[in-house]
């Protein structure tokens, strides 16, 4: 699996807090264009976003479900990514021993179709920017809400 981590200067709760809006999901996830609907218990387990992916005109309708949620701390997803395939993804936040700020560490493999294909070495080769940028997104939108402004820049 092709594993990023990030340091956020806010609390889990803030981090936690973004993942739990499915809406914003297509802030912070590379590649996801538009959200088109989430399920009201998301991100409970069996729940799903559905949005897109890609830019206009080449834009594939798709979905994401959470295959468990434990509330405060970790969300494992399965994200269909077709004509590529569908990847198992996990989100850990832990918290600072002060509170003050968590780690946040991201893991994903490709476990259907054809990216299942890739030899594993290019497989993380491909996932680990754009899962830096995923993670460097969510805690641009972490950070941010424990300011007034929300103009921190990183």
């Amino acid at each position: 699996m092709a594993v990023v981590e990030r340091h956020a200067a806010c609390p889990s709760e803030s981090v936690m807090a973004i993942v739990r809006d499915g809406w914003s999901y297509a802030a912070w996830v590379v590649g996801a264009s538009r959200i088109r609907s989430v399920d009201p218990d998301w991100p409970a387990a069996g729940s799903t976003i559905h949005h897109s992916a890609g830019a206009w005109p080449l834009v594939i309708n798709d979905s994401t479900v959470s295959r468990s949620w434990d509330g405060a701390h970790r969300l494992e997803l399965q994200a269909r990514g077709w004509p590529l395939g569908e990847a198992r993804i996990r989100i850990e936040v832990v918290p600072d021993a002060d509170g003050e700020g968590c780690t946040i560490r991201m893991t994903e493999d490709a476990v259907r179709g054809p990216g299942t294909l890739v030899p594993k070495p290019l497989r993380d080769a491909m996932l680990v920017p754009r899962n830096v940028e995923t993670l460097k997104r969510l805690v641009l939108l972490a950070e941010g809400r424990g300011t007034a402004t929300g103009a921190a820049t990183r």
